[in-house]
């Protein structure tokens, strides 16, 4: 289970470094298409957007972090970083369904990685 956890987290990193790019890189050209925003939303909401795309991507590097640390040994760190991790990855999904309802897809596809994650490794962790 511990395997799978990690493999789970993984890619939910890789999916935050996704969202990173989205709302750092790209976010007043091809992450309107992404977030349904129109070109003078993107303009006003871009600081913002660029903000909280790194907060993502810190997340992910911390859980990258994490998952190497495992895998080189350090089973208790590395454990520790990545439900670190993956949790913040989780809590953030679920302030977004909490606070905005009509965002309940985007809350989904954010937190079903390090939900399954989380549990997979609480599981693994705990046998």
């Amino acid at each position: 289970m511990i395997v799978a956890g990690l493999v789970l987290a993984g890619l939910a990193a890789v999916l935050h470094v996704y969202i990173f790019w989205l709302e750092s890189v790209v976010w007043t050209t091809r992450a309107r298409a992404v977030f349904g925003t129109t070109e003078a939303e993107a303009a006003a909401t871009r600081e913002m957007a660029f903000n909280q795309g790194f907060y993502n991507l810190f997340l992910a590097i911390v859980t990258a972090i994490g998952i190497a640390l495992h895998a080189t040994g350090s089973d208790a760190a590395g454990a520790a970083l990545v439900l670190a991790g993956t949790g913040s990855m989780l809590a953030a999904a679920l302030v977004l369904l909490l606070s905005s309802p009509d965002k309940r897809g985007a809350a989904i596809k954010q937190g079903a990685l390090p939900l399954l994650a989380v549990v997979a490794l609480a599981v693994g962790l705990t046998l």
